[in-house]
């Protein structure tokens, strides 16, 4: 990674930047900005919220004076200032304040450039062993992911308060945790790799907002699973992981229309998919399969690679997608799989059969909109469109993100009678 020339000072600004634009750059900068103050004060919970403060500040002064010249220079040395005052004036611990002054004085200028190794080092100490794998997945998600709290609580389905409490109780955690890249990286591996998974499915397909997708994040996603297999080479999940974030995100270019509304797969302009990630993705299976029995990335990156490598939607092999579902289903039995394997079943053995698959399933998915979305798609299969109607109605009223609301929307419309 390049250095950056040396930045402005932090008020020095550039010509203004749309409200969207500083959005997506802060988002792209944080976790790096936690990362470099963590490595260079400790403190995980009051550096995220001099991280936020800072972001906070950045929001309001750059749409009316300008992007500095550093973006992310500019928010670790805003931050730091507020690390350094919180820790000034907390009166009760004056020697965690005579230790950050005593490393400000060693380490390096805090607006020189993190580099690759604090996010991932950030990473794994967010999947510390110490910490239930829920709140490694959560704490990760936030720090490292950027998502708020209410996204990481849609992804689990579970309320907003109890993830904040669980975010808060892994921040409590890893106070006085060294930083640094950990030992034991096979203990830790499961609960990254879920992450990494995790931040890549926000990013691909947004759980709210106004964009179907969130580019920054699914980058990132892939970014830190190159790394991760770069070090972990041999690990056939890694790859298998990397693998489907590639071949899933092959096709981003072709899931909008003119007017950033859905287009579902079977209706995509295969042209616009990314033919080299797509080669690169279907590499990673062979090499993921060849390094011993299938685990579920390296499964779902194989279906994956089916839909890809079909030239059309009609050549899609359907009874390899559901061999491989039924393969899957036998190591991780959860809703969202089982709901998948239902349009597999009804693709291979009619609508009626996979209608039939998602008896059950109301109490796992809870709230979420997409067991209705399926069930709209099978009935409209089926010829029962008024069923299929009110099905698409009630998925679009649960959902929050308008590009699938409005998707579904005009699902439920054209099967007006």
């Amino acid at each position: 990674m390049t250095e950056p020339t040396e930045p402005t000072e932090p008020t020095e600004p550039t010509e203004p930047v749309g409200p969207t634009g500083i959005e997506d750059l802060l988002r792209r900068h944080a976790p790096q900005v936690l990362g470099a103050l963590v490595r260079r004060y400790g403190h995980f919970d009051t550096a995220e919220d001099a991280v936020q403060e800072a972001l906070l500040a950045a929001a309001r002064q750059w749409p009316q004076n300008g992007v500095p010249d550093n973006p992310r220079g500019w928010l670790i040395r805003a931050a730091s200032h507020r690390l350094t005052d919180a820790l000034r004036a907390d009166e009760a611990r004056r020697a965690r304040e005579e230790r950050a002054a005593a490393l400000a004085a060693r380490v390096a200028p805090p607006d020189r450039a993190p580099s690759e190794d604090d996010t991932l080092s950030l990473l794994f100490l967010c999947c510390h062993p110490d910490l239930t794998p829920a709140g490694q997945i959560a704490l990760t998600l936030r720090a490292v992911g950027g998502l708020t709290t209410a996204e990481i609580a849609r992804a689990y389905l579970v309320p907003e308060a109890t993830m904040a409490q669980r975010i808060s109780r892994a921040k409590q955690n890893v106070r006085g945790v060294r930083f640094g890249r950990p030992d034991n990286w096979a203990e830790r591996l499961p609960a990254v790799l879920q992450i990494l998974y995790l931040i890549f499915n926000e990013g691909y397909t947004a759980t709210s907002g106004t964009s179907l997708q969130r580019r920054d994040l699914a980058a990132e996603a892939i970014r830190l699973t190159r790394t991760v297999h770069r070090l972990l080479p041999d690990d056939g999940e890694v790859a298998g992981l990397l693998a489907l974030m590639l071949l899933t995100d092959a096709r981003r270019a072709a899931r909008t229309g003119p007017h950033g509304e859905l287009v579902p797969l079977d209706e995509q302009d295969r042209a616009r998919w990314d033919r080299a990630a797509i080669e690169e993705g279907g590499a990673l299976v062979t090499r993921a399969l060849s390094l011993g029995p299938a685990g579920p990335y390296a499964l779902r990156a194989a279906i994956a690679a089916v839909h890809d490598e079909a030239p059309s939607a009609e050549a899609t092999d359907w009874r390899e997608i559901l061999g491989l579902y039924d393969l899957l289903i036998r190591q991780v039995p959860g809703p969202v799989e089982r709901l998948n394997r239902a349009v597999a079943v009804a693709m291979v053995h009619g609508p009626e059969a996979g209608l039939a698959e998602l008896d059950g399933l109301e109490r796992e998915l809870g709230d979420s909109h997409r067991l209705d979305a399926v069930r709209g798609h099978l009935w409209e299969r089926a010829g029962a469109y008024d069923r299929a109607r009110a099905a698409y109605a009630s998925a679009a009223a649960r959902t929050l993100s308008l590009p699938e609301r409005h998707y579904l929307q005009t699902r439920a419309a054209r099967l007006k009678p």
